[in-house]
């Protein structure tokens, strides 16, 4: 595998040179949404220029358009490892998904279960707590290890049972950045006839995602986590999908996208995908390799260059006094992390340490970003939750170093103020 360029893969991103003060912005705000590459951006203006008409017109335009529609959901069915009558596109990975439980909850009865975590996002989670509420349906809940914020299958298995019809789970946590065993957790379901609905939001821009390879029946994410527009995207398994009432208008021609979609955002995911296509080729893909080989290699060239980085990270934060990190600090097990620290800094809500950092030119995110229910379990909903610091593939050493001595600054000045008994820091509500 050839090293990535970093630095000109940069410069495929406009927001990157956005300066503050006089130095450039830093954005280690990516599990919130990444910046996109000028490709992205060209492709939703030249949609505009040359292909905006609604679906299924009998001229030019409309005949553009649905073509760049069907190589989107080609493209990213390639990312996903599936085919591309197996993915739904939307609005984002919550609506799709809240419009898909109501179909897979059609199917169910009163007394059976689903089994949700307390570790991942709501959106894989309020949307099935909903459909037991209105179907009669049993809620069990799989608890992760709050010592590092992991699941356990054999948590999982003292869990299931023969009514048991869904699983629930994340295939990274968007919080504390922990990977799940989703392949063990699918065969598990599998085996007392349950389906397996996977949030992959959160995986999708870090890891090489195989939704057959880990036979999953659903794979959920959102394009403008991975340098795309604010589109989302279900793999379904096609006998599933097929079994499933569909919730549509009659005129509608695909039995899970209702209503006009977003052309223009799917022409950019088109693009997005382009760009990783080109992050493959300069991993060393040729251009004679399937479009599904380049993004493997693109998305395993961005695996290696972000962990070396979080190493980096994780080294620093370690050794900043009065720095909490959450979830897996061990470093032989990093391999089941993504390159995202979750961390509370002594004295300070994680709301000012953000808003000192954002002062600084520093994005980062604070909160419990929708994974509430781990939040609460960690005890630290009522204090204003956790500092996010999610690293990409853009991201250099230098900028990680400028947030250590950032946060250091910050970190130092908490603890002095709570020596001394100085007034007004650190007191943020």
């Amino acid at each position: 595998m050839t090293a990535l360029d970093i630095d000109a893969l940069r410069h495929r991103f406009p927001a990157l040179a956005i300066a503050h003060g006089d130095r450039p912005m830093v954005f280690f705000d990516g599990p919130g949404g990444t910046q996109v590459p000028e490709v992205v951006i060209a492709a939703v203006a030249e949609h505009y220029r040359t292909s905006n008409a609604n679906h299924g017109g009998r001229f030019a335009t409309s005949r553009r358009s649905d073509a760049i529609v069907a190589e989107a959901h080609a493209a990213i069915a390639d990312l996903l490892g599936v085919d591309g009558d197996e993915v739904i596109l939307g609005a984002n990975m919550t609506t799709l998904t809240l419009h898909l439980s109501r179909s897979i909850a059609a199917g169910l009865e009163p007394g059976d279960e689903i089994v949700v975590t307390g570790l991942d996002h709501a959106a894989n989670v309020d949307p099935w707590l909903a459909a037991a509420a209105d179907r009669g349906l049993g809620v069990r809940w799989w608890e992760p290890r709050l010592d590092d914020c992991t699941l356990h299958l054999e948590d999982l298995e003292v869990l299931l049972s023969p009514r048991t019809r869904l699983v629930a789970i994340g295939w990274a946590s968007n919080a504390v950045g922990t990977i799940n065993p989703v392949a063990e957790v699918a065969a598990a379901a599998h085996r007392v006839g349950a389906l397996v609905y996977v949030d992959a939001v959160h995986a999708a821009p870090h890891l090489d995602i195989d939704a057959r390879a880990v036979d999953a029946d659903f794979v959920a994410c959102s394009v403008y986590k991975f340098f795309g527009p604010h589109v989302g995207a279900v793999y379904g398994r096609r006998s599933v999908l097929a079994g499933l009432r569909a919730y549509k208008v009659r005129p509608a021609d695909h039995r899970f996208e209702t209503g006009t979609g977003n052309f223009e955002g799917w022409a950019g995911s088109l693009a997005a995908i382009g760009y990783l296509e080109d992050v493959g080729r300069m991993a060393g893909a040729p251009s004679s390799t399937t479009r599904r080989d380049r993004l493997v290699a693109a998305m395993r060239a961005i695996r290696d260059v972000e962990m070396t980085l979080y190493r980096r990270l994780h080294d620093g934060l370690v050794d900043i006094p009065g720095v909490k990190l959450h979830g897996i600090v061990d470093a032989s097990a990093f391999d089941r992390r993504t390159p995202t620290a979750a961390l509370t800094v002594e004295g300070l809500t994680p709301g000012e340490v953000a808003r000192r950092l954002g002062d600084e030119g520093i994005a980062v995110w604070d909160g419990d970003f929708y994974a509430l229910g781990l939040v609460e379990r960690l005890g630290l909903a009522l204090g204003g939750g956790l500092v996010r610091i999610g690293l990409t593939h853009y991201n250099t050493a230098d900028e990680v170093d400028r947030l250590l001595d950032a946060l250091r600054r910050i970190a130092t000045g908490a603890a002095s103020v709570a020596t001394t008994g100085a007034p007004g820091i650190g007191t943020a509500r």
